[in-house]
């Protein structure tokens, strides 16, 4: 790791150590690479391997909105790792899907569902990963290839 120098203005620095008190970050230097970390995710390259977390209020009411989103998930079953709906009222839930491919995919899948009519507060969060195939037993088990997710810190 690097240590640099920045300036930055005071009020600035008083945005920065309130943003540290939000995120629980214990220095300075902590909060700046997450913040910087999640700037510089937004230009992820298209082809990099990522997990993405899908959130957004749904209002089930909007034009069959409530069959339509299950089914468009489930048409990417190999890309959707989980999904939970949280019920707010009686016509409004909250969703939050978890998807792993690459970043255009999970991009497109997100994308076209926050342009839905009755879909609000989208947001999409990426975190880099590798898809990294090994070999190894499981309780004494024969040896066997099979892919772990690893993080990365940045794309």
């Amino acid at each position: 790791m690097q240590r640099i120098t920045i300036a930055i203005e005071d009020e600035l620095l008083a945005e920065l150590d309130r943003q540290m008190g939000r995120s629980g970050a214990t220095n300075r230097s902590e909060a700046i690479r997450d913040l910087l970390r999640r700037a510089l995710a937004r230009d992820a390259p298209q082809d990099a391997d990522c997990v993405g977390i899908v959130s957004y209020a749904l209002d089930l009411s909007a034009r069959d909105l409530g069959r339509r989103v299950p089914r468009a998930r489930h048409s990417r079953h190999d890309q959707a790792v989980a999904a939970m709906s949280v019920p707010l009222d009686h016509s409004t839930a909250m969703e939050v899907t978890v998807m792993r491919g690459k970043v255009a995919e999970v991009e497109d899948y997100a994308h076209g569902l926050f342009a839905e009519r009755g879909i609000r507060h989208g947001n999409l969060s990426l975190v880099p990963v590798d898809d990294v195939a090994e070999t190894h037993r499981h309780g004494g088990g024969e040896p066997h290839l099979h892919s772990h997710l690893t993080i990365k810190d940045g794309f």
